[in-house]
């Protein structure tokens, strides 16, 4: 099953018999958010068209937020965009963005995942939520590993929520980000980065 079939968190918790938590769990780690990248949304906001279609919103308002933070941590991390991933036939499909620990081969080899993101299609977040606990899923079996922390990100662009899946529970944290107070969104994506480089050194 692709993991776009995946409607609801309640399916994949009770397929995969996953715990369900709701609690804060994301430690916002100060990023200082260039004053060009304010001026370049702040442009699109008013003069762009950022949300007429899912490739827009992805490309505009998700991506850019990604790689700015994920730029300090390239050493270590890799961010891939529309990469196909699979498990088995249960647990399939392409994430709208996944971040792994950097090959030492390269960026092109696809090398361990650490954190999904994916975009709430239609503002759908309950559905975007049911994907992306599928990807985590399907990223803790292919790391066969399952007390490493996978993260993820569901948003539609401007409102942005996280989630974090270690052992059988899922981690849903209550606090909401939006992209109108640029600093505390950055902090929040900071934090997961950080919390994925530091997995990297503990094992090394």
């Amino acid at each position: 099953m692709p993991f776009s079939t995946y409607k609801s968190i309640s399916a994949v918790i009770k397929k995969f018999q996953i715990k369900y938590v709701l609690n804060n769990f994301v430690l916002e780690t100060e990023f200082p958010v260039q004053n060009s990248f304010k001026e370049e949304l702040d442009l699109l906001f008013t003069d762009g068209v950022i949300d007429n279609s899912e490739d827009a919103i992805c490309e505009n308002l998700i991506y850019p937020v990604l790689k700015e933070v994920w730029k300090p941590y390239r050493s270590k991390l890799t961010l891939w965009s529309h990469q196909a991933l699979t498990y088995d036939e249960d647990l399939s499909g392409v994430p709208d963005y996944i971040v792994t620990q950097r090959n030492p081969l390269g960026t092109i080899v696809f090398d361990k995942p650490y954190f999904l993101a994916v975009e709430a299609k239609q503002d759908k977040f309950e559905e975007g939520w049911g994907q992306c606990l599928a990807e985590m899923i399907a990223v803790q079996r292919i790391n066969d590993d399952l007390e490493k922390t996978i993260f993820g990100i569901v948003s539609n662009g401007k409102l942005w929520q996280f989630g974090k899946l270690t052992l059988d529970i899922f981690t849903r944290n209550k606090n909401f980000y939006t992209i109108q107070d640029l600093d505390k969104l950055f902090a929040a994506v900071n934090y997961i980065f950080q919390q994925c480089e530091l997995q990297i050194n503990r094992d090394s």
